[in-house]
């Protein structure tokens, strides 16, 4: 059964099929004759012995009628042969069914199931190898720039769960992400795919939310709660832990005391002040002059 990380990784393609394109050619450098008219196309694929095939997402380009390029997309967490010679079904099928080119991208969250999966894929078939493209967290870009994640939240949903523990990659991907009805989708997203870590400080940070779709998961989770109180309470909780974040990684030697005091201050306005002298405080002093 697919995990939720699986789930979240194939809905970030389905939701915006050019984001398959955009791995390949930039992050892969891949180069695709055709980036026309992107659009997802039907995964229920059979072959030839009437066996059921469905990768996780089938990227079509080009004209509706005659596309000229197909992307078979699949999510790999853990190693199965099984699996690995599968991708040359699916793309054979998905050539007799479309009749064009096709390239199969598998996303890979761990680098062992990356090196696996990068292995060409042989078969019995004379003269048929397949060679995969494979992202993995390798190829994924580092983003720590805001207006790099609202130009594109696919990718920033990417980078925060790979190198979210970096916390300018945290805090680009808590500014940038949309503020509108599709914001809550890349946080679920990003909250499904990242390590319990980065999870935890997503989780926090979605108390601002205060107008979700009501089908969004964690929306659900923070409507359900039904009180101002804990709106606040989870947004300080979150500036709290980005505060501790943020010191940790510049090397502010903090002591348990501290610790407590910042991770209990209920304050969010006092919390944002701290946020802000965090980015360049020498000493822990300097936090609370």
């Amino acid at each position: 059964m697919p995990s939720p990380r699986h789930d979240a990784l194939t809905n970030l393609i389905r939701d915006r099929p050019g984001f398959a394109a955009e791995i390949l050619t930039d992050l892969l450098g891949v180069d695709l004759p055709d980036r026309s008219a992107i659009r997802l196309g039907d995964t229920e694929l059979s072959d030839r012995t009437s066996k059921d095939l469905k990768p996780d997402a089938v990227v079509l380009t080009g004209p509706r009628q005659a596309p000229t390029h197909a992307i078979v997309v699949e999510i790999q967490q853990q190693t199965s042969e099984r699996k690995r010679r599968q991708l040359a079904r699916y793309a054979a099928a998905v050539w007799l069914s479309f009749d064009c080119e096709v390239t199969v991208l598998v996303v890979c969250p761990t680098k062992k199931a990356a090196a696996f999966y990068a292995e060409p894929v042989r078969t019995t078939l004379a003269d048929y190898t397949l060679r995969p493209h494979v992202l993995d967290p390798d190829h994924i870009p580092v983003i720590t720039d805001p207006y790099q994640v609202a130009d594109n939240p696919s990718m920033g949903t990417l980078s925060v769960t790979t190198h979210g523990q970096d916390p300018a990659v945290l805090q680009a991907f808590l500014t940038g992400i949309p503020k509108d009805e599709h914001g809550p989708d890349y946080y679920d997203y990003a909250c499904s795919i990242a390590a319990p870590p980065i999870r935890q400080a997503l989780e926090a940070r979605m108390a601002d939310y205060t107008t979700w779709p009501s089908d969004a998961p964690l929306a659900r989770h923070f409507h359900g709660r039904g009180k101002a109180e804990g709106r606040v309470e989870g947004k300080a909780e979150g500036e709290a832990k980005m505060i501790l974040m943020v010191l940790d990684a510049r090397g502010i030697p903090v002591t348990p005391e501290t610790r407590d005091r910042i991770a209990n201050c209920g304050d969010v306005e006092l919390l944002e002040l701290w946020g802000r002298r965090a980015a360049t405080a020498e000493t822990i002093d300097d936090l609370f002059r």
